[in-house]
């Protein structure tokens, strides 16, 4: 039963003799199962009043950095404010560098000016490119530690990712639409916002995947570099959908979705099944109204929450932790959609 208090300080907090506590924590027997548990109560008691004092009157400067549309963005800024409560008594404080889109050089331009300024952490999500990777690195030696979000940067110096496990998502969705298509005929629009986010590919591979081998006979048309924006996702969709008129189904890995099914509208198409990520504001709209026929979401204020404290283990607020499991995937249909952030 490794602890690092002394005996008399477990004693008095669990009410017992020094003798008793001795006696379980060398397992010399003698001692009710029912004073054990009282001693390991007291353990981890102290253990969590430990942790308090070490966060009462810290504060941590956070820096989120994203590439990603609005809709999104958004919905982290949401779910990041609504989660900051929990993390008291530590005091964290957030800024924000959103953008939609651009090269990749202004992004590390953005993280090398935060390595300069200096932050407690950061929050990233980011293209894969080689640049941004170096950019990482130069976070890490500067001694920021960067948790990636939702879409990871395994060749850098991250402390950690958090989000789910994007084959499984994928997989999840080549099942749900090989299912809900049945015996029907028609091909699938595969949609990525960018080849870059390694979420969207890993994402395209376990679908891929699960069709070539459960539904050999569908075709999959893949579609890229949308960057999840309406005006470009249109083009992309609507030119897709005149070179293919077997297209019946979607699995949107990147976004546009309110842009896709106004293509598949304009052109008199049916949309049968249309399976997307993310219970952002447009999607939320879109599966009320049945457009969409599932979303595959996960808990962003959870995801926020283990990376704000991923962050203050970085800096030894937080006793260390062991690996960060995937986030659980959600399959939310019109009907189960949950309560709104807030």
């Amino acid at each position: 039963m490794g602890h690092p208090f002394p005996i008399r300080e477990i004693a008095r907090q669990a009410g017992l003799s020094e003798a008793t506590v001795d006696r379980v924590l060398n397992g010399r027997g003698g001692v009710r199962e029912s004073t054990a548990r009282e001693v390991r109560r007291a353990i981890a008691d102290l253990d969590r009043q430990r942790t308090q004092v070490r966060l009462v009157g810290r504060a941590f400067m956070v820096d989120i950095v994203m590439q990603a549309p609005e809709r999104f963005s958004t919905a982290v800024r949401a779910a990041l404010e609504a989660e900051l409560p929990s993390l008291h008594p530590a005091a964290v404080r957030s800024r924000f560098h959103f953008r939609e889109t651009g090269p990749a050089g202004e992004l590390v331009a953005t993280l090398d000016r935060i390595a300069r300024r200096g932050s407690q952490g950061v929050i990233l999500k980011a293209p894969d490119v080689p640049e941004v990777t170096a950019a990482v690195g130069r976070l890490a030696a500067a001694g920021v530690p960067v948790v990636t979000l939702v879409t990871d940067l395994p060749a850098s110096a991250r402390l950690a990712y958090v989000g789910i496990d994007d084959r499984a998502a994928g997989a999840t969705a080549a099942y749900l639409t090989g299912r809900w298509l049945g015996d029907r005929p028609g091909n699938i629009l595969t949609s990525l916002s960018s080849g870059f986010f390694r979420n969207e590919e890993e994402r395209e591979m376990g679908f891929r995947g699960v069709m070539r081998a459960r539904h050999p006979e569908r075709v999959l048309v893949g579609i890229a570099e949308g960057q999840g924006l309406d005006a470009t996702q249109y083009d992309l969709v609507r030119a897709a959908l005149e070179r293919d008129p077997g297209i019946r189904a979607v699995y949107s890995i990147g976004g546009g979705n309110a842009a896709t099914l106004r293509a598949f509208q304009d052109l008199g198409r049916e949309c049968a099944v249309f399976v997307a990520h993310d219970l952002d504001h447009d999607n939320t709209r879109l599966l009320r109204d049945h457009r969409l026929s599932a979303v595959l979401h996960h808990d962003l204020r959870q995801d926020l929450r283990e990376a704000c404290r991923l962050v203050m283990r970085a800096h030894g607020a937080l006793p260390p932790g062991g690996p960060t499991p995937p986030s659980a995937i959600q399959v939310v249909t019109p009907y189960n959609i949950p309560a709104p952030v807030g």
